[in-house]
C-alpha cells in the first residue's frame, strides 16, 4: 500500500462547522457570552457602588445639617427692677435668639461677662426652628460706677442638637445703645449721684 492511499478517518465533519480562522463558532458565542456577563458585572458594581457612595454622602450630610450650629442674638428687652446704695442696677431682660442653621435647635443658659454687666439665664430653654426667633430670659447686674465699654458682650448659649449632643455657642452682644444700656442711663446717673451724696 502506498503512502498516497492511507487515510484515516476521525468520524464525520462539516466543513461549514470550522471558521476561517479555526475556531468553531459555539466557542466564539460562548466567549462572547462571558464577556457580556463580565461587562454587565462590572457594570452593575459600579453603580451599585456610586449609589453606595451617594448614599454614604447624602447621610454624612444630612448628620452636618443636624449638628451644625449657628445663633444670632441680641438685646430684646429689659425690665425695671431698681438698684442698691452700691451702684449696682438689677432688672430682667431678653434676649433675642436667631437660629441661622439648617435644623432646629434647643438653646439655654445664656451666660455673659464684662467689666460692670454680668448676664444669667433664668434656666428656661428654647426650641428654635431654622430661622426661627425665641426670646430668653435673663437676669442683669450692671455696676454703674463702670462706664459702659464700646466692647461687645460675648453670650454664651447651651444649646442642643438633633443627635441629643450639647454643646457652648458664643454670640457678641452689642450693649451700647441697647434696651439695657437705655433703661439703665437715668437710674445709673441718680444712683451715682446717691453715692456721691453718701460719700
Amino acid at each position: 500500500m502506498s503512502a498516497e492511499h492511507e487515510m484515516i478517518d476521525l468520524g464525520d465533519h462539516d466543513p461549514q462547522s470550522v471558521s476561517s480562522g479555526g475556531t468553531a463558532p459555539d466557542r466564539v458565542m460562548a466567549k462572547g457570552k462571558v464577556n457580556v456577563r463580565l461587562v454587565a458585572t462590572f457594570v452593575a458594581g459600579l453603580v451599585l457602588g456610586g449609589v453606595a457612595v451617594s448614599e454614604l454622602r447624602d447621610a454624612r450630610e444630612e448628620r452636618q445639617r443636624s449638628t451644625s450650629i449657628s445663633l444670632v442674638a441680641f438685646v430684646a428687652s429689659g425690665g425695671n427692677e431698681g438698684g442698691d446704695s452700691g451702684g449696682v442696677y438689677q432688672m430682667a431682660g431678653q434676649l433675642a435668639v436667631v437660629n441661622a442653621g439648617p435644623a432646629p435647635v434647643t438653646a439655654s443658659a445664656a451666660t455673659g461677662q464684662l467689666p460692670g454687666i454680668r448676664v444669667r439665664g433664668t434656666g428656661q430653654s428654647r426650641l428654635l426652628r431654622p430661622g426661627g426667633t425665641g426670646w430668653i430670659d435673663v437676669e442683669v447686674r450692671i455696676d454703674c460706677s463702670i462706664p459702659f465699654g464700646s466692647e461687645p458682650l460675648s453670650m454664651g448659649f447651651a444649646v442642643e442638637t438633633a443627635d441629643g449632643r450639647v454643646r457652648e455657642v458664643s454670640y457678641p452682644v452689642a450693649v451700647i445703645g441697647s434696651a439695657w444700656h437705655r433703661e439703665v442711663e437715668r437710674p445709673c446717673a441718680h444712683l451715682a449721684d446717691l453715692v456721691k451724696r453718701d460719700g
